[in-house]
């Protein structure tokens, strides 16, 4: 498809890749805020709260919403691709806020498999919206980082994990994808420090929830643990021996978190997650519960990420008053219930749904960009 210019209601044009919309003007005396990423799941559904809140939403991303209609989480749907400064600056022209969701990701079967593609394009998205949102005189920038930050040295238990912020540092990521974010927390960090924009940093930990991708290799756990549930007759597949632990965030509660966080007084990076932390084992054999089933577990080679993570919440309870407390029976009772809508929409092979891929690594987005 060809580019065409598009605008945001009077800003700098674009770099269209077809989709752009435009829901309704801009209403007088209206604050604006600008989402990078905001067509995907978490983007999409900041947005929506914040427009119900009164906001006038930019969402800017390279891909659309296949779940939510542009209107229902913004006023202006950038269609465009943040690799590029100019892009940036222009869906962030005018706006009081930025919160940057932008990133290429998926779970681990993506992950693992794409660490080249993933560093090049996040590193871009990351320094073009801090560096446009330093250019436009941004009062405030959120920027989404992740717990995948974390030295892979401090989880290699499945049991005494729980993760405070300062133990990032020394720095040993286990893949790409989390170093990259860790040297855009500090280059937040730097800005906010040499320049007029109050910088801040929530670290993600596995948010889940309804209207999120649930298929095709970039979906996270739970929504393949639901998919899987919901589609097994003989065994239940899971990569690895089970035994690995995590803690999951309703989406609900990340929304929630984004907002205090952005509005509040902390400059340093916080963890935004739950203290409930959970095996696959068990975390499989909930999902069976929710769909009514008590299948065996087939353990299969596949990527695994880390042995054990939890989040610590002392910083984040300290410093808001206020921490992640949606329970994951109830975030995936509401979750499995949404991802069965979805299988009987699609109708797609049972058997299909009950397996997991590895996405094997292409190079189709770097060449859309030098092309």
């Amino acid at each position: 498809m060809s580019p065409t210019n598009g605008s945001s209601n009077g800003a700098h044009p674009w770099i269209c890749l077809g989709g752009s919309v435009v829901t309704g003007p801009r209403p007088e005396g209206a604050k604006a805020v600008c989402i990078a990423g905001g067509a995907g799941f978490i983007g999409s559904h900041l947005g929506k709260r914040l427009k119900s809140e009164g906001w006038y939403v930019v969402a800017a991303d390279w891909k659309t919403n296949e779940f939510m209609a542009a209107k229902e989480f913004c006023d202006v749907f950038a269609h465009c691709d943040l690799r590029r400064l100019e892009n940036c600056a222009a869906v962030s022209k005018g706006c009081e806020q930025v919160y940057n969701m932008a990133a290429d990701m998926g779970g681990m079967g993506f992950i693992e498999s794409n660490q080249s593609v993933l560093m090049f394009n996040n590193t871009m998205i990351s320094s073009n919206m801090l560096e446009a949102s330093r250019h436009n005189k941004v009062a405030r920038y959120l920027y989404a980082s992740t717990a995948c930050v974390y030295n892979e040295t401090k989880q290699m238990d499945t049991q005494d994990v729980a993760l405070k912020e300062s133990d990032a540092w020394p720095a040993q990521p286990q893949d790409t994808y989390g170093l990259e974010k860790l040297y855009h927390e500090e280059m937040c960090i730097a800005y906010g420090k040499d320049f007029p924009i109050a910088t801040r940093m929530a670290r993600f930990h596995n948010v889940y929830g309804p209207r999120g991708t649930w298929k095709g290799g970039r979906e996270k756990a739970p929504a393949a643990f639901c998919r899987k549930a919901l589609a097994s007759t003989v065994d239940f597949e899971m990569w690895g021996d089970g035994e690995q632990t995590r803690s999951f965030m309703f989406i609900e509660d990340c929304v929630e978190g984004c907002l205090r966080i952005m509005n509040g007084e902390c400059d340093k990076p916080l963890n935004l997650g739950t203290e409930e932390m959970i095996s696959m084992n068990e975390f499989g054999k909930l999902a069976m519960s929710l769909a009514g089933k008590d299948l065996p577990i087939r353990h299969i080679p596949g990527p695994q990420g880390v042995r054990g993570r939890n989040s610590d919440n002392t910083m984040i309870r300290a410093e808001l008053g206020w921490e992640p407390l949606i329970s994951i029976r109830d975030g995936m009772t509401r979750t499995i219930a949404w991802i069965k809508e979805q299988m009987e929409k699609d109708g797609g092979d049972a058997g299909g749904y009950s397996q997991s891929h590895v996405v094997v690594q292409t190079v189709d987005s770097l060449e859309l960009l030098t092309n």
